[in-house]
C-alpha cells in the first residue's frame, strides 16, 4: 500500500476516476505475494505492480471497465513458463488479482499508515454481484465500520480480528454464508527496532536490523555514544534522556525495544516507557544477577510482576556470542524469532 499512497493522493486531486487492484491468491511461483496493490486511472497512469509485468496489461484493461461499469471483478491468471522467465522467475505460476473501484477506505488505511497504526480490511471478493468489494475495518482500537450487511458483519469481524492479531493477511469463507469469500488485508506499521544506549553493540545491531527491513532508532544523551559519528547509517538518532524521547516515538505493534547500556539511569526510566506499550519484544542487557537487581528496582518503582516479566534477559539468543557483533547477531535473531512467533 505504501508504495501506491502519493501517487494516488496526486490523482484524487486532481479528480482521476482510480482503481485498485490487490493479489489475493497465489499458487506456485507467483511475480508478487498476496497483498500486493496496483493502482490506475482510465488515461493510462499506473503505480505499483500485481504481477512484475507479465499480467498489467490485462489487469488495467479490467480496472477500466470497472471503473466505467461500477462492477468490481475477481480476475485469475496463469503465467506460464516462457512468461515467468520474463520476469526473472525459474517456473510458472498463478495469481489471482481482485480489481475494485477506490472507495473511502483508503483514507482509513492511509490514515493507520500516517499514524503508524495497524488495521485489516476484509473485502468481499467472490459473491452475489451486488455484495462484491463491500467491507469490514478493524483498526488497533477495536473500532470497527462496515458496508457489509449485519449478519455477515458479525461473522466476518471475529475473522478479521484474529488476522489483526496475527499480522497475516487471509482468504475467508463464512460459515453462514455460502458462495462468499473475503480477502482480509492486513496493514502494519513499519517494523521499528529501538536500541537504548549508542554503544558498540548498537552500532553492529543497527546495520543487522536495516539489512532484514527494519527501521532503526537510536536513543543516548551521552555525547560520546549518541554522535552522529558513530550512527551515519542509523534512521533515526536521539540525544535525550529516555523520559523525554520516548515522548516523540511511536511504540506499537510492529515495535522493538533492546536496553543496552547497563546503566540503571538510563535502562530503567525506558524500561518504564516501553513495557506497558504494544511493543512485542523488550529486551535488556546483563547478566541474571544484573537482571534480577533490575527487577527489584522496576518492582519496587511500582510495576506490576507481568510488565516486568515481559524484559528477554540475558538479551538475545544463545549462541555462544562474545564479540559485539556476534551479541548484535543474537540480539536480532532473537526479535525475528519473536516477531515470528506473534504472527504464528
Amino acid at each position: 500500500m505504501r508504495e501506491i499512497i502519493a501517487d494516488v493522493d496526486r490523482w484524487l486531486d486532481q479528480q482521476h476516476p482510480v482503481a485498485l487492484a490487490t493479489v489475493v491468491e497465489t499458487w506456485g511461483s507467483a511475480p508478487r505475494g498476496v497483498g500486493a496493490k496496483m493502482a490506475l486511472t482510465p488515461d493510462g497512469q499506473l503505480s505499483g505492480s500485481v504481477s512484475g509485468g507479465c499480467v498489467e496489461g490485462a489487469v488495467f484493461e479490467a480496472g477500466v471497465e470497472t471503473l466505467a461499469t461500477g462492477q468490481a471483478q475477481l480476475l485469475s491468471f496463469g503465467v506460464a513458463d516462457e512468461t515467468a522467465w520474463d520476469v526473472g522467475l525459474a517456473c510458472g505460476g498463478q495469481i489471482e488479482v481482485f480489481v475494485e473501484a477506490m472507495d473511502d477506505v483508503f483514507s482509513s488505511a492511509r490514515r493507520w499508515l500516517n499514524e503508524e497504526r495497524a488495521g485489516a480490511v476484509a473485502t468481499v471478493i467472490k459473491g452475489p454481484p451486488a455484495l462484491l468489494g463491500k467491507k469490514l475495518l478493524v483498526d488497533d482500537a477495536g473500532v470497527t465500520e462496515s458496508t457489509l450487511p449485519a449478519e455477515l458483519a458479525a461473522e466476518v469481524a471475529e475473522a478479521t480480528q484474529e488476522a489483526l492479531n496475527k499480522g497475516a493477511r487471509l482468504r475467508y469463507a463464512p460459515d453462514r454464508n455460502p458462495g462468499v469469500e473475503l480477502f482480509i488485508d492486513v496493514i502494519q506499521p513499519p517494523e521499528t527496532l529501538v536500541m537504548v544506549g549508542g554503544v558498540h553493540i548498537a552500532v553492529a545491531l543497527t546495520a543487522i536490523a536495516k539489512t532484514v527491513g527494519y527501521r532503526t532508532i537510536v536513543v543516548d544523551p551521552r555525547r560520546a555514544f549518541g554522535s552522529d559519528e558513530r550512527f551515519p547509517h542509523v534512521d533515526r538518532l536521539i540525544k535525550a534522556w529516555p523520559d523525554e524521547a520516548f515522548q516523540d516515538i511511536i511504540l506499537n505493534s510492529a515495535t522493538a525495544v533492546a536496553m543496552l547500556t547497563h546503566d540503571p539511569k538510563i535502562d530503567d526510566p525506558a524500561l518504564k516507557a516501553v513495557l506497558p506499550s504494544p511493543a512485542f519484544y523488550v529486551g535488556a542487557l546483563g547478566s541474571t544477577r544484573t537482571h534480577e537487581k533490575r527487577r527489584r528496582r522496576l518492582l519496587d518503582d511500582g510495576l506490576s510482576p507481568d510488565l516486568v516479566n515481559r524484559i528477554q534477559s540475558p538479551i538475545g539468543l544463545d549462541i555462544g556470542a562474545r564479540t559485539p557483533e556476534e551479541i548484535a547477531v543474537a540480539v536480532m535473531a532473537e526479535v525475528i524469532a519473536a516477531r515470528r512467533q506473534r504472527r504464528a
